[in-house]
């Protein structure tokens, strides 16, 4: 079963009512969900907090419950809805949710705190996030170099799409302190933000992307929705999406971990084995939002390939992960952060060798 709440900011409709759809076992005719565990135990409840919810980089959660994987493997997923990714981490941190799905980067961050924080399973080898510039802007702004002075929006302060675009500002000449970050979160808010010129230039996820190139609102400055995209923008890979606990919490919890791993490797393999067009049949409706089902699925297309193939940390992932950290933010430039310590590939490894 999978659950949704919204106790801190309102909710992400679109995926608050697919997830809701999906535990209540709907699923498309041409695919079955697989059958409960048998054994009648009640299941184990684990409480995930996400962000932004109506963006693509979620699909696996999604699939995961529509497919049955979590029933399978006897989980209960409750899920908390925030308004960025910054509020995830203050929320595990505060024992409100068990789990995070969010960017992996986070974890360099928290340890950079002192806060044992690890990434148990990598649900996305690539942000998925383009940088945009409003069209009418797009002649005096063509590059992150042109950002000076500029409103640029983002979901939240302390956000994966902060960090991002912070580092491709500062890399291409652009100080901090000219930058204006504006909070104007994901998917309506942010067409929105865009179209009333409230900012200049903007960094997010699908499908929001798609709907504002559709609109001929905004034009791409920086695409990031593939692993070769990332690399050319930020200089190596930049692993996004995971699944990331306490370490405390993992240590002592260890079979409920593995079987939420189990349940999202099969997730991460059927997006591996089936096409857009397929994987749009099977998410209920409502999650295509605004998008509608056919701007949906060519957004799924364009980003196939940021989801992970395997679960697995990328080489050097967290290495580059670090190098864009160190870049500018203080709280990791000039630490030693550990990094074996930010994720583990031992639960994906189980789940591969079926042990």
């Amino acid at each position: 079963m999978f659950r949704f709440s919204t106790p801190h900011v309102r909710p992400a409709v679109a995926l608050l009512a697919a997830l809701t759809l999906a535990a209540a076992g709907c699923s498309s005719d041409s695919t079955a969900p697989v059958a409960a565990s048998s054994g009648g135990a009640d299941p184990v409840t684990v409480t995930v907090a996400i962000s932004n919810s109506t963006n693509q980089t979620y699909l696996s959660m999604v699939l995961a419950q529509q497919l049955g994987y979590f029933k399978s493997e006897g989980l209960d997923v409750h899920v908390v809805s925030t308004a960025n990714g910054s509020q995830n981490w203050l929320d595990l941190l505060a024992g409100k949710v068990d789990g995070v799905v969010g960017f992996y980067d986070h974890n360099i961050d928290m340890r950079a705190k002192g806060t044992s924080t690890e990434s148990v399973i990598q649900l996305n080898q690539a942000p998925g996030m383009v940088e945009l510039v409003r069209t009418d802007e797009s002649a005096s702004i063509t590059a992150p170099s042109g950002e000076s002075g500029k409103k640029l929006g983002i979901t939240g302060l302390g956000s994966s799409t902060q960090f991002v675009a912070d580092y491709l500002a500062v890399h291409n000449g652009v100080a901090l302190d000219q930058l204006h970050p504006v909070n104007i979160g994901a998917g309506s808010t942010f067409v929105a933000a865009m179209k009333s010129d409230e900012v200049d230039v903007g960094i997010t996820t699908e499908p929001t992307i798609s709907a504002l190139l559709a609109k001929k609102a905004a034009k791409i400055l920086v695409d990031m929705r593939s692993v070769s995209g990332t690399e050319a923008a930020l200089g190596g890979p930049y692993p996004g999406t995971a699944l990331s606990f306490e370490t405390s919490y993992v240590q002592k919890n260890q079979t409920t971990v593995q079987k939420m791993v189990d349940a999202l490797v099969e997730a991460l393999k059927y997006i591996q084995t089936h096409s857009a067009a397929q994987i749009a049949a099977v998410v209920p409706s409502t999650y295509y939002g605004t998008a509608g089902k056919t701007a949906w699925e060519e957004a799924l297309a364009n980003e196939i390939g940021m989801f992970s193939p395997t679960g697995l940390m990328p080489a050097d992932g967290p290495q580059s992960v670090d190098r864009v950290l160190s870049s500018f933010d203080p709280t990791v430039k000039g630490k030693n952060v550990d990094l074996s310590l930010t994720y583990t590939d031992s639960f994906v490894q189980n789940a591969a060798s079926g042990s």
